[in-house]
């Protein structure tokens, strides 16, 4: 499975963006999709993931109620909607692909990553 994230940009605080992960191969509906980021000399940080079929969702305390993470197993994309926005959320947003139908917060579960977007919230 190859992943493209793409969305990323300048936004002031309090405004909105909305990330997508387009994925490549057939099998892509199998795995369940996760949403990191990371900052430079900083962890990379879960945001969010979805199971195989979009059933279940998981986000991390900080994002809940302004993330919401979909996904659509036809058109092999994974988006990441992003609202009220906060400075804090500046970083480098990458996509992810857990080897099973069941997500994990931990990016070493994550097999496939694409090249991440980047996002930059200003004050």
């Amino acid at each position: 499975v190859q992943l493209q994230a793409s969305g990323g940009g300048l936004v002031q605080a309090g405004g909105s963006l909305n990330l997508s992960c387009a994925a490549s191969g057939r099998t892509f509906s199998r795995y369940a999709v996760g949403w990191f980021r990371q900052v430079p000399g900083k962890e990379r940080e879960f945001v969010a993931a979805i199971s195989w079929n979009g059933g279940s969702t998981y986000y991390a305390d900080s994002m809940k109620g302004r993330f919401t993470i979909a996904r659509d197993n036809a058109k092999n994309t994974v988006s990441l909607q992003m609202n009220s926005l906060k400075p804090e959320d500046t970083a480098v947003y990458h996509c992810a692909a857990h080897p099973s139908k069941c997500y994990s917060t931990e990016s070493y579960e994550y097999d496939y990553w694409g090249q991440g977007t980047k996002v930059t919230v200003s004050s």
